[in-house]
């Protein structure tokens, strides 16, 4: 009886330890900038922030979605990124949208942006008039990034169709999610003021397994083993 216990509670234990190593934790921050993005410039404009996003212990990150509110200005002319902590994740958000699907170098000419851009999301912003027309004003919901890693200044609108997404939201997942993130965006043509009204991130991160919970699990382990020798030994 004592050995059907023992067994008990250091599988129950391991099933705790096992919980706790599989828990998540999702993270919040929400910017208000209300600034102009430098209209016609390559410079743009950089909102670098030191986030601590898991103060106990190594957090690795699972997913990462951001949101950005712009007004005003002309869609097809913004580019934009999201950099992680010591340069590992980084994610095209915005490469001159409609550019591609229109097969022109102006893209389109609609008016703004609150948006989330989420892995999980179905269709690419850089397409989303083929989902929805906003007439002119802002693009609402959620979207896939841009992803496409090449020159925002190229004139060469065949180049989207080529290329591949690299740049992903994915990039992030494993890395350390303390530390400096940036967001940048630029205005790649003169002519429409566009205004970065707030932006935010969500980081879900998975803490690291600490050394005392795997030395537990690795003592319950062995502590289990010699539980069932002696048990079969019992009944022997």
């Amino acid at each position: 009886m004592k050995t059907k216990q023992a067994i008990a509670v250091i599988c129950g234990t391991m099933v705790w330890a096992g919980a706790a190593l599989a828990q998540t934790f999702e993270t919040n921050f929400t910017f208000s900038v209300n600034a102009a993005i430098p209209d016609g410039s390559i410079f743009g404009l950089t909102q670098a922030t030191n986030l601590m996003v898991a103060p106990i212990g190594n957090s690795a990150i699972s997913d990462v979605t951001v949101s950005l509110d712009i007004s005003g200005g002309y869609n097809g002319d913004l580019y934009g990124y999201l950099a992680g902590p010591n340069g590992l994740g980084f994610a095209i958000l915005l490469d001159r949208v409609g550019v591609s699907n229109s097969a022109s170098a102006s893209g389109y000419g609609d008016s703004g942006f609150n948006v989330t851009f989420s892995s999980a999301a179905a269709n690419s912003i850089q397409y989303y008039q083929n989902y929805t027309n906003p007439a002119g004003g802002a693009v609402f919901g959620t979207w896939l990034p841009e992803g496409v890693n090449i020159i925002p200044t190229t004139n060469d609108p065949t180049a989207f169709l080529a290329a591949d997404p690299t740049a992903t939201l994915s990039s992030f997942t494993g890395d350390d999610a303390n530390g400096v993130w940036t967001l940048f965006l630029a205005d790649l043509s003169s002519g429409g003021q566009s205004t970065l009204v707030s932006w935010q991130l969500d980081v879900t991160t998975v803490p690291e397994p600490q050394t005392w919970v795997l030395g537990v699990i690795s003592l319950l382990a062995l502590a289990g083993v010699r539980c069932w020798r002696h048990r079969r030994q019992f009944q022997d």
